[in-house]
């Protein structure tokens, strides 16, 4: 099975047919996909203009498509080598037991899901490094009230969720499922009760 640096070779491989190209930018989003495949690739076809079901895109679309994708992994790679280190040094120390971070982590490690949006046409505008940049720095600090991505506050817990977990607070503002350790309590509790009035009003 290619990797990721495998794949965006063929991407910018000018000797490969068009289909090819645009196949082997889908198969990198299999490797890492910020929002999710369906909705990273949303993203990616919105901001460089290209059409989703296009066999034969502009190929210089495609590779700026690829740049901006291989900037995001980049953070993520420095994040993820970071937060290796971090808990190399925990179990050294003696502690063991995982924070609700680490749980969060586990499900998102490679960088699929990071941000995820359970709908694939509802997601962040901003480039993909910015906002895993603005993500891995609300992971950093105290936990807020509001999304670390587009600093919106209205924020519902769905139950309904297309991916694992399955459930938890989505940003109405963004899109993205907001990973709870960045929450406050008080947080998340206002959320599920947002969660709980909107299911009300469609009884």
């Amino acid at each position: 099975m290619a990797g990721f640096r495998s794949l965006a070779r063929q991407v910018r491989d000018a000797r490969c047919d068009l289909a090819l190209r645009r196949y082997s930018l889908r198969k990198c989003l299999e490797r890492f996909a910020p929002y999710g495949h369906r909705a990273t690739w949303d993203h990616l076809c919105a901001r460089h203009s290209i059409e989703p079901e296009d066999r034969a895109p502009d190929p210089a679309r495609l590779v700026a498509a690829l740049e901006e994708l291989e900037q995001a992994r980049a953070v993520w790679l420095a994040y993820e080598e970071g937060f290796a280190d971090r808990r190399k040094r925990e179990k050294h120390d003696g502690l063991r037991r995982p924070a609700s971070i680490d749980d969060w982590h586990r499900r998102t490690w490679g960088g699929n899901g990071v941000a995820r949006c359970d709908r694939p046409a509802a997601h962040p505008s901003a480039p993909l490094d910015e906002v895993l940049r603005r993500l891995i720095g609300a992971l950093e600090t105290e936990p807020g009230a509001a999304c670390p991505v587009c600093r919106g506050t209205h924020i519902v817990w769905r139950q309904d969720l297309a991916n694992e977990p399955w459930f938890g607070p989505v940003c109405a503002g963004c899109g993205i499922v907001v990973p709870q350790p960045v929450l406050t309590s008080e947080a998340v509790a206002a959320a599920k009760r947002a969660g709980r009035n909107k299911l009300a009003s469609v009884a």
